[in-house]
């Protein structure tokens, strides 16, 4: 079984930033994440345990700039992760779709396993930062993820409030949607769910 896992293992060193990332889409929800950016490593848990994927994540960035670079460069990497762990994605569900409550907070996300990157990002967040996190960001984040993994993501706030609340809606929804389209398909097994017969 271990020899059918779907993982991908990412290393990528730049001036700016160096980030390691493995990812097991067939794990558990076990995490490792240390970034310099609390809050984020702390959403990217939130990611593993409620898509039950597996992440070791390592990031060191030049925050004395800012945190753009390792928010971004965390999204570059995780989205090679993904594309590299779904492979030729021969039996996926392809399509997930999660409207998750964060208390007043309701977002939802919904994903298209499409080989085609694009991200639709409607969110509101009241407040520019939360710990050294600039909320603005996360969009980077989620762009950087749809254009290297080749996802089409949309992301909606329905509705929300406080800026914790609403950015821990779309990550557990993100995380829950993304376990919907990764997971396999029996009925579809070795073909790729498309009419094309390719993504």
């Amino acid at each position: 079984m271990a020899d059918d896992r779907r993982i991908g293992e990412i290393k990528r060193k730049t001036r700016e930033t160096e980030v390691f990332v493995e990812l097991d889409l067939d794990g558990s929800g076990l995490h490792q994440i240390d970034t310099e950016i609390t809050f984020l490593s702390h959403m990217l848990t939130l990611f593993a345990v409620h898509s039950l994927c597996n992440l070791k994540l390592a990031a060191r960035g030049d925050m004395e700039v800012d945190d753009h670079h390792t928010v971004e460069d965390i999204g570059i990497c995780m989205g090679e992760a993904i594309k590299l762990a779904l492979g030729d994605k021969k039996g996926v569900t392809r399509y997930g779709s999660a409207t998750i409550p964060m208390d007043e907070a309701l977002a939802r996300v919904v994903i298209d396993l499409s080989n085609r990157p694009h991200l639709v990002y409607d969110v509101k967040v009241p407040t520019p930062k939360l710990g050294v996190l600039s909320t603005e960001n996360i969009k980077e984040f989620f762009q950087a993820v749809a254009n290297h993994a080749g996802l089409t993501i949309h992301v909606d706030l329905l509705r929300g409030e406080t800026s914790h609340h609403i950015i821990e809606a779309v990550f557990k929804a993100f995380a829950r949607a993304f376990k919907e389209a990764a997971a396999i398909e029996p009925d579809i097994e070795g073909v790729v769910w498309s009419s094309k017969g390719r993504l």
